[in-house]
């Protein structure tokens, strides 16, 4: 993290306005790394530096931190499950920032999922005015014919866990080889597949929306996986993650932004 004057990294810690803070400085009241300090130009990095306050250190600022995770089937996404069922956060080390799964993918999907603690970014990407797309490999059971394919394109109404229905917005929806086929590659004709993959674009994203859509024209989804977030590509193994770079951050806030 870059240095910052003493003043700003106290008011951010809330101990004081940045005012009083140069005021609690001045009288001698504040050390870096030991040495009291009564500058107030000074700098210091507060993840790395030790400040302490009329002798107690100051409490260090959580880092934001951003992960992609590549969900594996057989776990939920939440932070603690009832039923003792694995969930995500058995896959990020101990000793990590405390993060938060984006959305969710249910127990039987897999894919690409977002963990942070970036309340703000996270409560952006999951309000229902966000059209931040999501690509998904989805394989059915049985070959859909295409009147069906253009129903679910155009959006179908489906019923909601709680009683509710809505009509789906329309999505992209393309006959691919197979759950791991990169974007661009050879289409398959149809008919070569009796249990086919299709690639499936939404700009929202309700609980089991995909299989509920499916089920909708009468054909049963065996396997979803997300491959794609926003600017985010799934690039790790199953139960496999990384941090994002900051370059995607910016990428990801920039697109949550503007839709």
């Amino acid at each position: 993290m870059a240095s910052e004057r003493l003043q700003k990294i106290m008011a951010a810690s809330g101990i004081a306005s940045r005012r009083k803070a140069e005021e609690i400085i001045a009288a001698g009241r504040v050390t870096l790394n030991g040495k009291v300090v009564t500058e107030q130009g000074t700098k210091a990095d507060s993840e790395q530096d030790e400040i302490c306050v009329d002798g107690k250190p100051l409490k260090r600022p959580e880092r934001v931190r951003y992960f992609l995770l590549n969900k594996p089937k057989g776990y939920v996404t939440t932070v603690s499950d009832p039923e003792g069922r694995p969930t995500v956060m058995d896959l990020l080390p101990r000793g990590t920032e405390r993060v938060y799964p984006v959305g969710r993918l249910d127990y039987a999907s897999e894919g690409l999922l977002l963990m942070t603690n970036d309340g703000a970014l996270a409560q952006t990407l999951m309000n229902a005015r966000s059209h931040v797309p999501k690509i998904y490999r989805v394989k059915v059971s049985g070959k859909p014919e295409e009147k069906a394919i253009r129903r679910l394109r155009a959006g179908v109404t489906i019923e909601l866990e709680d009683g509710r229905r809505v009509k789906t917005s329309p999505a992209t929806i393309r006959l691919v080889e197979d759950g791991s086929q990169a974007r661009g590659e050879r289409r398959v004709a149809g008919g070569e597949r009796a249990n086919p993959w299709y690639e499936v674009t939404l700009i929202e994203g309700r609980n089991r929306q995909i299989r509920r859509m499916f089920e909708r024209v009468g054909h049963h989804v065996e396997k979803i996986k997300r491959v794609q977030l926003g600017p985010l590509v799934l690039d790790v193994e199953p139960g496999k993650f990384r941090e994002l770079t900051k370059r995607e951050v910016e990428e990801l806030k920039k697109v949550a932004s503007e839709e």
